[in-house]
C-alpha cells in the first residue's frame, strides 16, 4: 500500500495535478517532464545557439542544422537516462561536436576521393558579404584554417562559454590537452591576424 492520499476526495484541479505529478516523477524523487516536453524546451531555448556552434565548426548553415537536429533527436531517445536540465545541455553539445567530427571526416574522405557533383555546388546569398564585418570573417578564416582539435577548444571556450573542465568533459580529453589546445589556437589565430604573441 502506497503512502499517497487517494485522489478521490480532491478537487478536479487538485486531482489531475496529482496524477501529472505522479506521472512526471522519478525514482530519486526527481520531478522531469516528459520527453516531448523537456526536449521542446531545449529546443526553443538552446538551438541557435547549438546550431551557431554547429556552423563554426562545419562551416555549412544546412549540414550545422542537420546536425543539431540529429542532436535533439539524439537526446529524445536518451531524455530518461538523463539528471537535469544542465546534463541534457552537455549531450547536446557533445552530440553537436561528434556529429561536426563525422561530416568533417566524410568530407576529408570525399576530398581524398573526389567526384565532382556539380548539383550540389551551392552559392553564398549576394548579402552574404555585409552580413560579417571585414574583422569578424577574417577571425572566422583564421578560426576556420585551425585544426579540428584546437577550433573545437576554441570555439568551445569562447563561443560557449565553457570551463576548461567542462570542454575536457565533453571531449574526451584532459584539462591540460584543453588548456594546450587553446593556446595553440589563440597563437595560430593572432599569427594570422598580424598580432602574434
Amino acid at each position: 500500500m502506497t503512502d499517497e492520499p487517494p485522489v478521490a476526495w480532491l478537487p478536479e484541479h487538485r486531482r489531475r495535478l496529482t496524477r501529472l505529478s505522479r506521472s512526471r516523477s522519478r525514482p530519486g524523487g526527481l520531478d522531469r517532464l516528459d520527453a516531448d516536453t523537456g526536449v521542446e524546451q531545449l529546443f526553443r531555448s538552446h538551438r541557435l545557439g547549438m546550431v551557431r556552434l554547429a556552423v563554426l565548426l562545419v562551416d555549412d548553415r544546412e549540414t550545422a542544422e542537420d546536425v543539431t537536429q540529429d542532436a535533439f533527436t539524439s537526446l529524445h531517445r536518451r531524455w530518461d537516462s538523463l539528471d537535469s536540465q544542465d546534463a541534457a545541455v552537455a549531450y547536446l553539445r557533445t552530440c553537436v561536436i561528434n556529429a561536426a567530427r563525422s561530416v568533417l571526416r566524410r568530407r576529408r574522405t570525399v576530398r581524398q576521393n573526389p567526384q565532382p557533383d556539380t548539383a550540389r555546388a551551392t552559392v553564398d546569398g549576394a548579402d552574404a558579404p555585409a552580413l560579417l564585418a571585414e574583422e569578424h570573417r577574417a577571425v572566422l578564416t583564421a578560426i576556420r584554417s585551425l585544426p579540428d582539435r584546437q577550433r573545437e577548444v576554441i570555439m568551445l571556450r569562447y563561443w560557449s562559454e565553457l570551463t576548461e573542465r567542462e570542454i575536457a568533459a565533453i571531449l574526451g580529453i584532459s584539462v591540460g590537452g584543453v588548456k594546450s589546445s587553446a593556446s595553440r589556437g589563440r597563437n595560430a589565430i593572432a599569427s594570422q591576424l598580424g598580432g602574434g604573441r
